[in-house]
């Protein structure tokens, strides 16, 4: 799936439980594995919120990987049963029970968000080779689906609605084939009118920076004050926050880690993100306590890669 390219060492943290009653969540996250004729693919995993009862939920020989829940529904993006990273929307629960195929859509590679009481996914899409990275509406219920953006030259990815569901927060790129060009944080309505950026990375000074997410994988908090974003704008990966007016942007959190893909509790009360090593030698698995900003360290480093948690109902 995605990589991110980070630049410093991740600690060997054991720091202690919050000593707080822990909500009925359970997190999933991906984690590439190998079969045992040594081909690699990558399976949903989920666990407790104390890095307990570790579970492969996918448990197939597709590529899968899931991008967000919604109560008690993991969605998750598969190429099971068409061509090789041919991504279809799955949906299943925390133990991988009864999954079921959600649309005949073809997605991208991207992070998708939920209103409605989850009966609407907004979602980047595909149709054939020439309709790329378009949004996408799908009736979670039905599968019927409705295309939303027609700027066939741009780049639409990484759609999240507001709590309210009434703005969407993406990473949009205007010319998807100019890689000179930064993905930015943009807002935009429901039906695709008023698009409008609220971050801006510096052009100038940050050419080490390159082949990193300039502003990437946006996630709203469920109070709806801010949008939390990855960005490489200090020389190696940490996640950010910019107010919907972009007027206020700074770094969200103080962790001396190279910090990656994340989820929000749907509470707000925690925050979990993937972490890696200067050399990338393995992800980890972190939660932080919004409140107090302990992290703990969920994963023990069983598998090299595990990334992009969410947070799921169990």
């Amino acid at each position: 799936m995605k990589s991110l390219i980070t630049s410093i060492v991740l600690s060997a943290w054991s720091l202690t439980a919050t000593g707080q009653n822990q909500p009925a969540f359970a997190i999933a996250y991906n984690v590439a594995v190998k079969d045992s004729a040594g081909k690699s693919n990558y399976e949903v995993f989920s666990m407790d919120m104390d890095g307990h009862n570790v579970r492969n939920v996918s448990a197939h020989k597709d590529v899968a990987w899931t991008y967000k829940a919604y109560q008690k529904d993991l969605y998750f993006i598969s190429d099971r049963d068409t061509c090789y990273r041919c991504f279809f929307l799955y949906k299943t629960d925390f133990k991988g029970k009864n999954p079921q195929k959600v649309s005949d859509l073809q997605l991208e590679d991207s992070w998708m968000s939920f209103r409605n009481q989850g009966k609407e996914a907004v979602v980047s899409g595909r149709k054939g080779r020439t309709l790329r990275y378009q949004l996408f509406f799908i009736n979670t219920e039905t599968g019927a689906y409705r295309q939303i953006t027609s700027d066939t030259a741009a780049m639409y990815v990484d759609p999240s609605f507001s709590p309210d569901g009434k703005q969407i927060a993406l990473s949009y790129r205007k010319n998807r084939r100019d890689r000179t060009q930064n993905e930015e944080i943009y807002l935009m309505n429901p039906d695709g009118t008023q698009l409008r950026q609220v971050t801006t990375y510096p052009q100038k000074g940050n050419e080490e920076n390159e082949n990193g997410y300039k502003a990437g994988s946006p996630r709203w908090h469920p109070s709806g004050k801010f949008i939390s974003y990855i960005s490489m704008l200090d020389g190696m990966h940490n996640i950010y926050a910019v107010t919907p007016d972009g007027k206020k942007q700074w770094k969200l959190a103080t962790n001396k880690v190279s910090e990656g893909w994340h989820d929000w509790s749907p509470d707000g009360q925690w925050l979990a993100f993937d972490a890696t090593d200067k050399d990338q030698s393995h992800y980890e698995i972190m939660l932080m306590n919004w409140k107090t900003k302990v992290v703990k360290q969920l994963t023990t480093g069983v598998h090299k890669y595990q990334q992009a948690p969410v947070f799921v109902v169990k």
